[in-house]
């Protein structure tokens, strides 16, 4: 059975199945989306879809740095 039957003319999600939501900046560090992207992206226009997605690159650095060990578990002094 072919995939071509489920194909659609729109863009697709970024999606990686790495969903972890960064508390500081609620983007998913798989995605880059916020949660509001994440939730409407298949009510989202192509040309929202298309403007989210070149927006993506640029999200990368509001990410906060995690963690783990010890110092995951001392309050940050940021």
């Amino acid at each position: 059975m072919s995939d071509d039957l489920w194909r659609r003319a729109e863009i697709e999600s970024p999606c990686i199945k790495v969903c972890v939501i960064d508390p500081r900046s609620r983007l998913c560090a798989g995605c880059l989306r916020s949660l509001e992207e994440i939730a409407g992206w298949s009510a989202m226009s192509p040309e929202a879809r298309a403007e989210a997605m070149a927006d993506l690159p640029s999200r990368a650095g509001r990410l906060s740095r995690r963690r783990g060990g010890r110092a995951g578990r001392r309050p940050q002094s940021e």
